[in-house]
C-alpha cells in the first residue's frame, strides 16, 4: 500500500460546528503546536485537518 501524506492547504470548511473535548498526551500537543508554528494555523484547524484525513483514510480490521 502506498504511503499517504497529509498536505495542509487553504482553509475550506465554513459549515456548522460543535465543540468536542478530548484528552491528549502532552507530547502530542507539543507536536501539534510545532505544526501550528510552522503553518500559521490554529490548533483547532490542525486538529480538524488531521481528524478529517484520518476519518477519510481509516481501515478497520475485523
Amino acid at each position: 500500500m502506498a504511503e499517504k501524506k497529509l498536505v495542509i492547504s487553504s482553509k475550506k470548511y465554513t459549515g456548522e460546528t460543535a465543540v468536542v473535548s478530548a484528552r491528549l498526551p502532552l507530547d502530542l500537543i507539543k507536536k501539534i503546536d510545532e505544526i501550528c508554528d510552522a503553518t500559521g494555523r490554529t490548533k483547532n484547524e490542525i486538529i480538524q485537518i488531521c481528524l478529517e484525513f484520518s476519518v477519510d483514510n481509516i481501515e478497520i480490521e475485523k
